[in-house]
């Protein structure tokens, strides 16, 4: 757990009443979270429990549309995402979505393209000080590399933009055990350097290990909110959320 995160901070993200969709399909129906300053806040819930939608209205990526995002103090309700980037609200997809055909170090000056472009190679060389094996791979096609690289690449490429606030869409998705381990600990150690993550997921164990507080979402609403140990402390919350 990380014991960097502030008490009693103004939220750095507050999501309030947010409603969205897709077409006329209301998938997110009145979502309430917040992030702390330097907090790693683990958004769990099944396939289809509307996390990516919850995600991509908070990015400015599909419209929300009733409801508010504030993010540092700024109302980002309805802003363009360009706008969510440059405020520092950094989001790395789901499925890494990475440029196959560029090399690591293209993919990764992509990722300062809005916000941090002055300190681009000053911040490449963290993102390898971060992740050696992406430096040993740094001419290398991102297309030909295994999936856990990618993974480390399209995190690495997030970090490009100076995040005030990492959000991670499944990323422990389609890795091994091994990597899986691997990249919990990464999250673990992005967090003790005062970053916020949220961290949204299907792994529920290993998100509760590293999370300081964490949501359980469902139809598109929330039905949890505590630490990971309320959560787990509770035998329904465990059985009807979590499947544990």
């Amino acid at each position: 757990m990380n014991t960097h995160a502030p008490i009693h901070a103004e939220p750095l993200l507050g999501i309030k009443g947010l409603r969205g969709g897709y077409g006329r399909v209301e998938v997110l129906r009145g979502v309430d979270l917040q992030v702390n300053p330097g907090e790693t806040v683990a958004l769990l819930g099944s396939n289809g429990a509307g996390k990516s939608t919850l995600n991509n209205v908070m990015c400015g990526i599909y419209r929300a549309w009733a409801g508010q995002v504030l993010f540092d103090g700024a109302d980002l309700s309805g802003a363009h995402y360009t706008e969510v980037v440059k405020a520092g609200l950094i989001q790395v997809p789901e499925g890494r979505k990475i440029f196959p055909n560029l090399s690591v170090t293209e993919n990764l000056a992509l990722g300062s393209f809005v916000r941090a472009r002055e300190r681009r190679a000053e911040n490449i060389d963290k993102v390898f000080m971060t992740f050696p094996r992406l430096r040993e791979r740094a001419g290398q096609l991102a297309g030909t590399m295994s999936g856990g690289e990618q993974q480390m690449l399209a995190i690495g490429r997030g970090l490009m933009a100076e995040p005030r606030l990492l959000i991670l869409d499944e990323p422990s998705l389609g890795l091994s055990p091994l990597l899986v381990e691997e990249l919990f600990s990464l999250i673990q150690q992005l967090s003790s350097t005062g970053l916020a993550v949220l961290l949204v997921e299907q792994n529920v164990g290993q998100s509760l290990e590293v999370a300081d507080r964490a949501y359980v979402m469902e139809n598109g609403s929330i039905r949890f909110s505590g630490s990971p140990d309320e959560l787990m402390g509770s035998d329904e919350l465990r059985q009807a959320y979590l499947g544990l």
